[in-house]
């Protein structure tokens, strides 16, 4: 509840009033006041957000857990032979809380008070276009920065909201393994959260609407899924939910069955990993005049919104939701509101990644939007994990890399779907963002052996028609000829 404003409390006057203090909003409140900013921070739950409370950080620690349980149940493929393992899930539990306790303090109250921050531990509210109440205290700020992220959508399921379920919010607390997890949603989270109950030993059941990771290239998506199918995963893909029941011993989903009749799916749990919608409710947005959608605020590309006052950043600016985001906003909201730079936006460069094993990463274009941009110009290469020595030292030799070029040999995109895909993909966000040609690439000195050598690989690809050609081979002939 909001609190009553205290006419004794003097209004607070800072440079900039930041409302969040997850990830963009603490990556905005830390550089501004150390750059000599007044600034007042406010949040209405936990310091560090969704990310390092129920997001990005537990997720995983818990993949690193099941990570580790795979291993362990592998190693006779390498030779090792010990007693059997348990996985101890309460244990688990324990680690996965006590790495956000280990990285709770670089977001916590007592950090950014000594770097000269006002916290304020409250929910906010707009009375006017230039003033916030929270905490008992008015703030009348030069800047306003919203950045009070997103959180999980609850899909129009009939019954669903009847019974009980997880989302990332709540599943992290949870301390006992699941019998049979159903889960709600193919995309991201929902193949990670699956992975990792899977590999802990858990049977899991995962239900969407679409297909697997419709986000990203679908041979990529193709690596993921035979994983997932290997270690015992049943997938429902292009499926219908019909309904969502209660059960004694845990929850039935009713799916639409092609023809007549229905087909049923029972579990001990249910986890909905069905997207995320932004907070926008209850902050008096209209009354600020900021202007906002079901998708989030209406921000520009210097992330101002309609009331130039105000700057949205982070999961409520709307768009792509990813912690490395919120954290590149911090960095354009800062140059515009403290240095009165125009700053803009560009996302061609904009990574993502999905941390199933094998890992899925992706930049830039991908095939399909390289060739509606650029036509015959484009050229897609290619470098499997199967001819990379230490992958397959490491009998990791699932997966690829993919580049697309254009004009010139200019990198337009690329995807790497492998063990530490997500480590593997930087260089190429570099080329892009340096609209660097493939040649910068396939002309560097890579380390062997590596995992990073397939890069090299795909990159080199590009000049094999040319090197291996039969003009080549008489041009080699001939200048033999001369001794």
């Amino acid at each position: 509840m909001q609190r009553k404003v205290s006419s004794d409390m003097p209004t607070l006057k800072p440079d900039l009033c930041i409302i969040g203090a997850g990830s963009a909003g603490l990556s905005i409140a830390a550089g501004a006041a150390q750059m000599g900013a007044k600034v007042v921070l406010i949040e209405a739950h936990r310091m560090g957000g969704d990310c390092l409370n129920t997001g990005c950080v537990p997720s995983k620690s818990l993949l690193a857990a099941a990570k580790v349980a795979k291993i362990a149940a592998a190693k006779g493929r390498f030779g090792i032979t010990t007693s059997g393992h348990t996985v101890d899930f309460t244990a688990v539990h324990a680690h996965v809380h006590a790495v956000i306790a280990g990285i709770a303090p670089h977001d916590s109250v007592e950090r950014f008070e000594g770097l000269g921050c006002t916290v304020i531990l409250d929910r906010a509210r707009f009375t006017s276009p230039d003033e916030v109440i929270a905490g008992g205290q008015t703030i009348r700020a030069r800047r306003f920065v919203i950045a009070t992220g997103s959180r999980a959508a609850t899909p129009p399921i009939p019954g669903l909201k009847d019974v009980p379920f997880f989302t990332n919010e709540n599943i992290f607390d949870n301390t006992t393994l699941p019998d049979h997890l159903i889960i709600i949603g193919a995309g991201p989270i929902g193949c990670e959260m699956a992975q990792a109950h899977r590999r802990l030993g858990a049977r899991v059941t995962m239900i969407d609407r679409a297909q697997l990771m419709p986000k990203d290239d679908p041979e990529a998506v193709d690596v993921v899924r035979h994983r997932l199918l290997a270690e015992g995963i049943v997938l429902r893909e292009a499926a219908k939910i019909v309904r969502v029941e209660n059960m004694p011993s845990g929850v039935r989903v009713v799916l639409a069955a092609e023809g007549t009749g229905e087909t049923v799916v029972e579990g001990s749990h249910l986890l909905v990993a069905a997207g995320r919608q932004p907070n926008v409710e209850d902050m008096g947005l209209d009354t600020a005049g900021v202007a906002f959608t079901p998708q989030g605020i209406t921000v520009d590309r210097s992330l101002r919104s309609t009331n130039r006052r105000v700057y949205a950043a982070g999961d409520v600016a709307g768009g792509y939701q990813f912690t490395h985001l919120a954290g590149y906003h911090a960095g354009i909201v800062i140059r515009n509101v403290l240095f009165r730079l125009p700053a803009k936006t560009d996302l061609s460069a904009l990574p993502w990644v999905t941390y199933t094993d094998p890992e899925l990463a992706h930049v830039g274009m991908d095939e399909a939007a390289a060739r509606a941009a650029h036509g015959d110009a484009v050229k897609v290469l290619r470098a499997d994990f199967s001819g990379n020595d230490r992958a397959q030292a490491e009998a990791e030799t699932d997966g690829f890399c993919k580049v697309i070029t254009g004009k010139s040999g200019r990198i337009l995109g690329a995807t790497i779907v492998g063990s530490h895909a997500g480590e593997l993909i930087l260089p190429w966000v570099l080329a892009i963002s340096q609209k660097l040609k493939i040649g910068a690439m396939a002309g560097l000195i890579a380390p062997y052996p590596t995992l990073s050598e397939i890069s090299k690989r795909a990159a080199g690809s590009y000049y094999t028609p040319s090197l291996f050609s039969p003009r080549t081979r008489s041009i080699v002939r001939f200048l033999g000829s001369f001794g």
